[in-house]
């Protein structure tokens, strides 16, 4: 961090590690954000309050700017806000998927690293359907910030994206995220439930991949979730009914519909769903080629499937 403070001022360097030290006795990170360390966090809230919002990410390897007048005052203030649990992206505004800065705010789920793992999945699945066909059409559902379909129109730039969310506030802040990384002319966010949007000859049979971050915790568990996650982020992006698997049997059952020939189902779940969800695509019979996705420690986070007729 030496190196990072190194334009800063003799007072201004002397506030930062004050706050470094306030935050250190008083912060753990929340296991789904394991970015958000102790250093990252007072970077994240020192670039916020310079007015050049950051990611925990990107802000640990980003010279800091010198405060301002007022700078000061605010870089207390959301040391204190963080402390009193407000997550940081909620913060700066900012959070870091695949490689992008993205707008993060309370209208939708912030987005996870543990959801990139999905997201490599259907990145290579679409890369599977640009070779064969030049292109590629997807649509991803539940799709909150818009995290997935823009960082898929990013990394995969003959594809077309399509959106949609119950929230018309997570619409919105989709369609925001699009703007802010260019991506307008090719990812467009619609309001609807699940894949209700698309039910038109336009998409019927003709799309490559749907793909999936689902609301999949069980409603009881939605409220033994820390106070962080529950008070600040919509109950919406996390209850997914009684055995937390609703949306999820809804997508798995809709899918096909929409899906051309070979085309491919990716959707993330949550701990200990994947064998389970893994035998229901097994029964389905429209469904073949299934892969699942596993994290560090091994346990299935996501599922991949094709279409077969």
């Amino acid at each position: 961090m030496n190196a990072a403070l190194a334009g800063l001022g003799a007072d201004q360097q002397g506030l930062y590690r004050a706050l470094e030290r306030e935050l250190a006795g008083r912060f753990a990170p929340l296991p789904d954000q394991p970015a958000e360390t102790a250093a990252a966090t007072i970077a994240a809230i020192w670039h916020a309050a310079a007015g050049r919002p950051l990611s925990a990410r990107a802000a640990l390897d980003t010279p800091l700017p010198p405060l301002a007048a007022g700078g000061e005052a605010l870089a207390r203030d959301l040391l204190r806000r963080r402390l009193e649990g407000t997550p940081l992206a909620h913060l700066t505004g900012r959070q870091r998927f695949l490689g992008l800065e993205m707008i993060a705010s309370s209208d939708a789920l912030i987005p996870r690293e543990e959801t990139e793992l999905l997201g490599r999945a259907a990145l290579a699945a679409l890369g599977d359907a640009v070779a064969s066909r030049g292109e590629a059409l997807a649509i991803d559902v539940c799709t909150g910030s818009g995290n997935l379909a823009a960082a898929l129109a990013f990394h995969e730039p003959r594809a077309r994206l399509w959106a949609a969310d119950l929230s018309t506030e997570a619409v919105d802040l989709a369609r925001r995220n699009a703007a802010f990384l260019g991506l307008e002319a090719r990812v467009t966010a619609v309001a609807g439930d699940l894949l209700a949007p698309f039910d038109t000859d336009e998409f019927r049979g003709r799309v490559d991949l749907v793909v999936c971050n689902p609301p999949y915790i069980s409603s009881a568990k939605v409220d033994q979730m820390a106070p962080e996650i529950r008070g600040h982020e919509p109950r919406l992006a996390f209850d997914g009914g009684p055995f937390g698997i609703r949306i999820l049997a809804r997508l798995i059952d809709a899918a096909p519909a929409l899906l051309r020939e070979g085309g491919v189902l990716a959707f993330e779940v949550g701990l200990g769903q994947g064998p389970g969800l893994r035998r229901r695509l097994e029964r389905h019979g429209r469904y073949a080629g299934i892969r699942e996705v596993a994290d560090a420690q091994g346990s299935v986070r996501a599922l991949v499937a094709a279409c077969v007729t």
